[in-house]
């Protein structure tokens, strides 16, 4: 072995949250259907299209 400790960061403190939202049927049945298309996991498809959805929205 070389010595060097193993560093982990807490649970946490990766800079994701953990919550809880309701979504409708249909949604998480065409999420499910894309997440299994594109080879992406349920939770990365969410984030990408609220990233989306943030830099791209116009309040009117």
């Amino acid at each position: 072995m070389s010595g060097e400790s193993l560093k982990i960061k807490k649970r946490g403190e990766d800079g994701n949250r953990i919550i809880s939202v309701r979504i409708k049927e249909d949604i998480l049945h065409e999420l499910d259907r894309i997440a299994e298309e594109s080879n992406y996991s349920r939770n990365e498809l969410i984030n990408l299209i609220l990233k989306y959805g943030i830099e791209n929205l116009e309040i009117v």
